[in-house]
């Protein structure tokens, strides 16, 4: 049976860009990748933000729209992005949260204690103790290595069709389901971080999509040849998928499964550093070579931003 390690990256349509980046990189204290262009809407901003070493299973990007409508969280959406924080952190980023006058509740799910709350445009997130996973040796603006971020712990999904994301998780993608708790169903992969997918199997109403919402959750697949063998192992259980695209840091291709959440399949390689250094990732603007003859153009359209103490 065919498995994704966790999950690769995820996706969400946010505000205004420096609120973005003061929130993201400011407060949460996460380092700022790679900046470049929706390469569909080369207008618009695709920003990234994951561990010191961009590895997949950290990174959140956004698409910043700051003209666009407000969406609505639910059926079809991931419902949480969650975090993992090592052990012993939870205090630490509770006395953060306070001080930069961030609302957060507690909860307790699957035996775990998370501490949930909004970023600046209303995207739902939680961060959890793991133990699992490495370290994540970036520090910034007030947030110590023993206390960062070490990635993602996974996502809540919101589905209209709960049975049948259910089994797509489980018998496409190849996430062993682990446990149940009221009306939310646990799945796990082999990953230390972006491994614990949670569906909720009854529904919150359609969500619109929009800012404060999540565009897609993308998958992983170990390289480019594994990335084509899931092309046909998701075509031939039945998932229209889209032909391969080339997003210059991965490969990728989308399908929508049942419960209408957009799902991606994105290649580990050639990973972040691909066209640029590694320690000077996300300090500038990259372009892809198609639009690299735009530059001036597409520069001056931008909000000028930068990554900033606050």
């Amino acid at each position: 049976m065919k498995k994704t390690a966790g999950i690769h990256h995820i996706t969400a349509i946010v505000g205004h860009p420096q609120e973005n980046v003061d929130f993201y990189a400011g407060v949460l204290g996460m380092r700022m990748i790679k900046q470049t262009v929706n390469f569909d809407d080369p207008e618009t901003y695709h920003l990234y933000f994951g561990n010191a070493e961009g590895e997949t299973g950290t990174v959140i990007t956004f698409f910043p729209w700051p003209n666009s409508r407000q969406g609505s969280i639910g059926d079809g959406q991931v419902g949480i992005t969650a975090y993992a924080v090592p052990a012993g952190s939870l205090s630490f980023w509770e006395k953060r949260l306070t001080e930069y006058n961030v609302p957060f509740d507690k909860t307790i799910r699957f035996g775990e204690t998370y501490l949930d709350f909004d970023d600046p445009h209303g995207l739902h997130l939680e961060l959890v103790e793991r133990k699992e996973g490495k370290n994540n040796p970036y520090a910034f603006n007030g947030v110590p290595a023993e206390h960062a971020i070490k990635g993602f712990s996974g996502a809540v999904l919101l589905t209209g069709a709960p049975e049948e994301t259910a089994a797509v998780i489980e018998k496409v993608m190849g996430l062993e389901r682990f446990a149940q708790e009221g009306d939310l169903i646990r799945f796990r992969s082999e990953a230390t971080v972006g491994n614990t997918v949670d569906i909720k199997m009854t529904s919150v109403g359609a969500g619109v999509m929009g800012v404060r919402t999540v565009h897609h959750i993308a998958w992983r697949a170990k390289d480019e040849a594994d990335h084509l063998d899931w092309l046909r192992h998701v075509t031939s259980l039945g998932q229209h998928a889209t032909p391969v695209r080339d997003r210059k840091y991965f490969k990728a291709l989308y399908f929508r499964e049942k419960g209408g959440i957009l799902f991606e399949i994105a290649s580990d390689t050639p990973g972040f550093a691909v066209d640029e250094p590694r320690e000077k990732m996300g300090q500038k603007l990259m372009l892809p070579p198609q639009y690299e003859g735009r530059r001036d153009e597409l520069t001056a359209g931008l909000i000028p931003f930068e990554v900033r103490n606050v």
